[in-house]
């Protein structure tokens, strides 16, 4: 067992990816808490406790694990649950951060509630536990973090929400990696792609087969969408990140999904204007610069036509 005897905190526990690493981090050893209020894909209250069985399951093959109900946005309730650990138990070794809800809408006819609590819990949530633990992880000199984030980072029609979200934990992950290095806490992230309640509804299905029949998807790219890619799939790498044996690898981006495992890197320079005499570009020089000098070759991120070639789109959700 790599973690035996470690104490290690999931959110999102009760389901899907969350579940998944629990069981293998208490199957690798540690003690889990199990983290989840038991909340709907949209955040609404369900009555369910998912946390329970979870610890059940763990507890029948002789794991040890603990149910905390409490929602990971609220800074007051993370503090006393790492609070408590340490005082029961002396250490947190691990925090694996997978939590979160969606609330999906065009910008336009978003609310601000339904941006808040996605903000909330996600990026919120991920900063609350990570401040909370990493308090007690740089006295002890040693901690392993993992966090969630999504491929939604690049732009996500419809969840502008969520895009920002995720965003925002890649340069949290990025920014704690920094200031934890010398204490031996390691924090990496990663853009997870499974079939879970969270991903694949049947709303995505149809949509899917729309794109498909519209010619916006190859036979063989809607082929992949009916792949099973289960959230067991992701647990190994989180659980890899998190022994001791991964001391030197943190504040790096991984997609994972089954059967192959990427990188992300940020923050090279792709191209470079430079102007050689006061360094003040006039608007006249932009114009023809930007595109033809800095932009000229490089995928767009949205493919434009020129105005008035074509019809406004009028779709909304």
């Amino acid at each position: 067992m790599n973690l035996q005897g470690q104490n290690a905190i999931v959110t999102g526990a009760g389901r899907g990816i969350g579940r998944e690493v629990a069981l293998l981090l208490a199957a690798e050893g540690a003690r889990v808490w199990c983290v989840d209020p038991g909340l709907g894909r949209g955040g609404e209250e369900t009555g369910e406790r998912p946390a329970d069985e979870v610890v059940a399951e763990i507890a029948a093959v002789g794991g040890a694990a603990h149910a905390c109900y409490d929602t990971v946005s609220d800074f007051a309730r993370m503090g006393d649950l790492v609070d408590g650990i340490m005082r029961d138990h002396g250490r947190i070794d691990i925090l694996v951060n997978v939590a979160g809800v969606l609330r999906e809408r065009m910008i336009w006819n978003m609310t601000e509630d339904e941006f808040d609590m996605v903000i909330d819990i996600h990026l919120k949530g991920h900063w609350n536990l990570c401040h909370h633990a990493i308090r007690h992880m740089r006295k002890a000199n040693y901690g392993r973090i993992v966090n969630f984030a999504s491929d939604a980072f690049k732009g996500s029609v419809g969840q502008c929400n969520y895009a920002a979200a995720k965003g925002g934990i890649i340069s949290l992950t990025r920014s704690i990696a920094k200031e934890t290095q010398r204490n031996d806490i390691t924090c990496n992230v990663i853009c997870p792609a499974a079939d879970t309640r969270m991903t694949l509804t049947e709303a995505v299905k149809a949509n899917r087969l729309r794109k498909y029949e519209a010619g916006l998807m190859t036979r063989e790219q809607y082929e992949r969408t009916l792949i099973h890619r289960g959230p067991e799939y992701i647990a190994p790498l989180v659980g890899y990140l998190a022994t001791p044996g991964a001391w030197a690898i943190s504040g790096q981006n991984f997609h994972v999904e089954k059967g192959s495992i990427h990188t992300y890197y940020f923050g090279e320079e792709q191209r470079l204007l430079v102007h050689g005499e006061d360094g003040m570009f006039t608007l006249e020089e932009l114009s023809r610069a930007v595109p033809e000098a800095l932009l000229n070759g490089l995928p767009p991120i949205v493919p434009k036509e020129a105005p008035g070639s074509g019809p406004a789109e009028t779709k909304s959700a």
